[in-house]
């Protein structure tokens, strides 16, 4: 779902970068012919995510390995169709022929090569009733997967089917009454609930990480946006030059802005999480200075009691072995 919403999120944001270079007269912006690429590709993957996330809603898990089959077959229909998509916007970067309307999308198609120009009526039939064979399989799955299911997968699975039932009416009322779009996020909100609700997955770590590392891409793509501006427009330096140094740089800080961020959002909404690193540093930081084995013992205990919270706790020692490392003259136990 994240993948989802973030390669429309970027395909949007693509045209309209695209939009300012070739229509709006801001010439020479960086990177704007991979913009046109991104605005008229992005758009494929974001809805081949769709069946991949009801078939694997709510487990995480493929039912049964045939289905990796499956998922292979579903994958190479994908890149085919992808070839074929990205055909046209990269023949028009290749030759200097880029004409976009007012929302990204390419009015002009470069010079293609063979049957990438005029692909055969046959190849896609039969790639657009494959890819919706599978993706209906999917459905089947869950449906068959409803009938069978009892407790709390059940009322997972209602969700699904609630918030699908919801998007397949809104989708048939945009065609006969020209609905907003709003309507599509029927289905991503009811699994959200599911997902909240009946607690799949580690859902407090999955947004801690989401938002740390929205932080750090939103953080890093302005530092390298300006870096290029600074190294192109005020520097003057080549833009190649620029391009190459900016993506060192942010490579460069990466790792440590993701740790500091990361510290940061897990304070603030994985907090067990934050605590239990707080308590286990504490722990090592004792440790260096503890000699007597019983209070390490009891101090280890209390400490993964705190941090994991398990049902029960069992500190083994072997006092023997101890014993032998005494003799040898080692003060610090084994």
């Amino acid at each position: 779902m994240l993948g989802f919403i973030i390669l429309l999120g970027v395909g949007n944001i693509a045209g309209f970068y695209a939009v300012l270079d070739y229509r709006l007269g801001h010439r020479g912006l960086p990177l704007a012919p991979v913009a046109v690429v991104l605005a008229n590709t992005a758009w494929l993957p974001a809805l081949a995510a769709a069946p991949l996330i009801i078939l694997l809603f709510p487990a995480g898990q493929l039912p049964t390995p045939r289905w990796r089959w499956v998922l292979w077959a579903y994958a190479g229909l994908i890149a085919c169709v992808m070839v074929v998509v990205a055909a046209q916007p990269i023949a028009a970067v290749a030759d200097h022929d880029i004409r976009v309307d007012l929302s990204g999308n390419l009015t002009s198609s470069g010079h293609l090569p063979g049957w990438l120009a005029n692909p055969p009526v046959w190849i896609g039939a039969v790639s657009v009733f494959s890819l919706a064979g599978i993706a209906l399989s999917a459905v089947g799955r869950q449906v068959l997967s409803w009938r069978q299911a009892t407790g709390e997968r059940r009322q997972q699975l209602k969700w699904l089917a609630f918030g699908a039932a919801v998007t397949v009416a809104w989708l048939i009322g945009m065609l006969l009454f020209n609905l907003p779009l709003v309507g599509i996020a029927a289905l991503p909100v009811s699994m959200g609930i599911a997902i909240l609700k009946y607690r799949l997955y580690d859902i407090d770590r999955i947004i801690s990480r989401t938002l740390a590392y929205a932080i750090v891409t939103g953080l890093l793509v302005g530092a390298y946006a300006g870096l290029v501006l600074l190294a192109t427009r005020v520097l003057a330096f080549s833009s190649a030059i620029a391009v190459a140094t900016s993506t060192l740089a942010a490579v460069a800080l990466f790792n440590p802005l993701r740790r500091r961020v990361q510290r940061s959002v897990d304070r603030r909404f994985n907090r067990a999480r934050y605590d239990a690193d707080q308590t286990v540093t504490a722990f090592a930081a004792r440790l260096k200075d503890a000699v007597d084995l019983d209070s390490v013992r009891d101090d280890l205990a209390a400490v993964v009691a705190e941090a994991l919270e398990p049902a029960h706790v069992s500190v083994w020692t072997d006092r023997q072995e101890m014993k032998q490392h005494t003799s040898l003259g080692r003060s610090t136990p084994p």
